[in-house]
């Protein structure tokens, strides 16, 4: 795609060997996968537009339901863990990933689902990286694949979330021209994810800062 290096936020300072050290304490992902709700199952409808639904969680939230058209797919591999309290980090730091890419195809950077799963600068770069979409009149297609997630929670209560998202066969389609512009496919399209969260009152994983290294899942 003809964009950024990062895909989701702009890229914020987070400090590497806190999420590493979280990290360290454990948080291996399952061998299992499975494509997330909206992404095309093969019978060439398209999902309902994204964020005017909500579902009932545990602990009284009812998070949004993130569905995509079906010409944008995205695979999530191994993201599960045995471990429930890392289960839930997972569950959330996913639904965030997702929210994005939702909002820059229904081009609305303040979309419900934006704000549920983000809190203080993320919520701030996420916008702002949604709105340059927006303001090209781009939106998302192809398929993105998204692996090796590896949860943590540290002995202050924040969580650390790593994983690896390969962008090489999705493409930015213009609204207006209908021009669609491929990713890259080289090495640098596939980038390392390592995002830190705080649990809400509500028990929502809220994404409060992103980095991203681009090629670092070689």
């Amino acid at each position: 795609m003809n964009r950024p290096t990062r895909l989701v936020t702009a890229a914020l300072t987070v400090s590497a060997a806190l999420l590493l050290a979280a990290c360290g304490s454990g948080g291996g992902s399952d061998s299992t996968s499975g494509k997330i709700k909206g992404a095309d199952d093969g019978t060439g409808k398209a999902s309902a537009p994204a964020g005017d639904a909500t579902s009932a969680a545990p602990g009284g939230a009812k998070r949004p339901v993130i569905t995509f058209p079906s010409d944008f797919q995205v695979e999530f591999e191994g993201w599960t863990n045995s471990d429930p309290k890392l289960q839930a980090i997972l569950n959330d730091g996913r639904e965030e990933l997702k929210s994005e890419y939702a909002a820059i195809i229904a081009a609305d950077p303040n979309l419900d689902a934006v704000t549920f799963y983000n809190s203080g600068e993320s919520l701030t770069s996420a916008h702002k990286w949604i709105k340059s979409f927006v303001d090209d009149d781009n939106s998302l297609t192809g398929a993105i694949r998204v692996f090796t997630p590896k949860a943590a929670i540290s002995d202050t209560g924040s969580a650390a979330l790593f994983f690896c998202v390969d962008e090489r066969k999705s493409s930015t389609k213009n609204r207006k021209t209908h021009k669609v512009v491929h990713t890259p496919d080289e090495a640098d399209s596939v980038l390392q994810y390592r995002a830190k969260l705080q649990k809400s009152g509500q028990g929502v994983w809220k994404t409060v800062y992103v980095d991203t290294i681009a090629g670092g899942c070689r």
